[in-house]
């Protein structure tokens, strides 16, 4: 865990209809859901209450890409709304690339024996639990902090 940066982390996962929200503890060992924000004009703002909450160290947002890393037509809403959150509250913003997250969802609730209509409360949560897992096991690997900082030239 050379480098890993000890502290809690909120993941969101930022959909047309609603935005997934998971956290992990400190030590990064596991990320579980939290809520499931409707998208509209209060979604920053509870966002915000939830980081207020939980004091992450920061908040990963997926920056949804596709197979071959290029954008798609949802890619310039989620680093809008990256930005809106990072300028809506104090902790850093980091985008991670989350190919396949609400696809590893979809399949971990039918495993579960859910179905996809059953599953449209929850998946943008497990999305979320998805990605950020991957972004905190990325930086354990590597002992550097996952995807792009907002706010930086890369974005």
């Amino acid at each position: 865990m050379t480098g890993f940066r000890r502290g809690v982390r909120l993941g969101v996962d930022v959909g047309k209809a609603r935005v997934g929200v998971a956290r992990c503890d400190a030590d990064g060992m596991l990320a579980v859901p939290v809520e499931t924000v409707p998208r509209g004009e209060r979604s920053i703002a509870r966002i915000v209450e939830l980081a207020a909450e939980h004091g992450p160290l920061e908040l990963v947002v997926g920056l949804p890409l596709n197979m071959r890393g290029d954008d798609t037509p949802s890619t310039q809403d989620a680093r809008d709304f990256a930005a809106e959150l990072s300028r809506a509250q104090s902790a850093p913003v980091r985008m991670v690339d989350e190919r396949l997250s609400t696809v590893s969802a979809h399949a971990a609730l039918r495993q579960s024996g859910r179905s996809q209509k059953g599953s449209r409360g929850i998946v943008d949560q497990v999305a979320a639990v998805v990605l950020l897992q991957h972004a905190v096991d990325t930086e354990k690997q590597t002992g550097a902090a996952p995807g792009i900082l907002v706010g930086t030239d890369l974005e």
